[in-house]
């Protein structure tokens, strides 16, 4: 059997950033288990996932019962299958048994969970109450679900498209700005100024891989840092414990449905509803400033890229040999 301890879990699996929910309320315990089940066990990662479906099946079956006690179990395993789904990931990078369909089987079984959990729910308060709210209420949920996940995976490969095209012009100008140093000896300073720009964005993810640090992030967060120059003091205060910024994401608004309502409701009646839309409402406000800080990277982006353009096209003339060098970006 292996000997991990917990710093090495601590150290091999924690993420730079995750959600405050994660880190505050899953990660302590979590970590625990993994370095039960990585010292004692054979457990692999996907069995594990196939735990927290299980878990999370069983929490709607408990929502569908209606009644505060069952409400409040299914809040339980509901807890207790996320955390079995973030311990699927620990264990593999702890261990380095991750795959490229454990990474499938994790997403689909996290929204066939959502759809499961989200049916029962609100359909057990509709059989209960006869209230149709629930069933455009379930409805909801599923679709906010649905809309973020596509939402960040679409940005996230949109943006990784923007990095590598301004890499690949950064490194192009400077290739040709060597070619002219070496013919007079002259350095182009806003060359140089461009390639810092293009440093590493502590921020960038996707949800929740969201989302490593790629290179040229800052260049494409420029546009929102000079706007809100406060908001990189709050991002570093939150970082520094491992919390990102963005503070209602799509496990916060799970957490949000399918434990804090029901829990809410076993103690209030009829205040699944309420809570449903607060969590909404904050899921929403937190997609639209991603959306915002994506138009603003957006802008960023062209604005960069036709000056790499330019000092690439300046090089050319310069060096009339390097002409039959193929270009490696556009503008569009």
């Amino acid at each position: 059997m292996a000997n991990f301890t917990l710093d090495d879990v601590r150290q091999r699996t924690y993420k730079a950033r995750d959600a405050w929910w994660t880190v505050l309320l899953v990660d302590p315990l979590a970590s625990r288990l993994v370095k039960l089940t990585a010292n004692r066990t054979r457990v692999t990662p996907n069995q594990l996932t196939v735990g927290a479906l299980v878990l999370g099946l069983a929490a709607g079956a408990c929502f569908a019962m209606a009644s505060w006690p069952w409400l409040l179990a299914g809040a339980v395993l509901y807890h207790l299958s996320f955390t079995l789904d973030c311990m699927d990931g620990k264990i593999a990078r702890l261990k380095g048994t991750g795959s490229v369909f454990g990474a499938w089987l994790d997403y689909i079984f996290d929204r066939v969970r959502v759809l499961a959990c989200a049916i029962a729910l609100m359909g057990g308060q509709y059989h209960a109450t006869g209230n149709e709210a629930y069933i455009w209420t379930a409805l909801a949920v599923v679709f906010l679900d649905m809309l973020r996940y596509m939402d960040a995976l679409e940005i996230y490969k949109v943006r990784s498209q923007m990095r590598d095209t301004l890499t690949a012009a950064r490194e192009e100008a400077l290739s040709l700005e060597a070619a002219a140093q070496r013919a007079n000896g002259q350095v182009d300073e806003d060359l140089r100024s461009a390639e810092g720009a293009l440093a590493d964005d502590p921020e960038a993810d996707m949800q929740d891989r969201v989302v490593g640090d790629d290179p040229a992030n800052a260049a494409l967060q420029s546009g929102f840092y000079r706007r809100f120059p406060w908001y990189i003091r709050i991002r570093n205060v939150l970082m520094a414990g491992r919390i990102r910024p963005h503070l209602f994401s799509g496990i916060e608004f799970q957490m949000g449905v399918f434990i804090v309502a029901p829990i809410a409701a076993a103690i209030v009646s009829g205040a699944i509803i309420p809570v449903v839309a607060v969590s909404a409402a904050g899921l929403l406000t937190f997609e639209l400033i991603i959306i915002y800080k994506f138009w603003l990277a957006a802008r960023d982006y062209s604005r960069n890229l036709t000056k790499l353009n330019t000092k690439i096209a300046e090089y050319r003339d310069r060096l009339p040999e390097t002409n039959d060098i193929p270009a490696t970006t556009s503008s569009g």
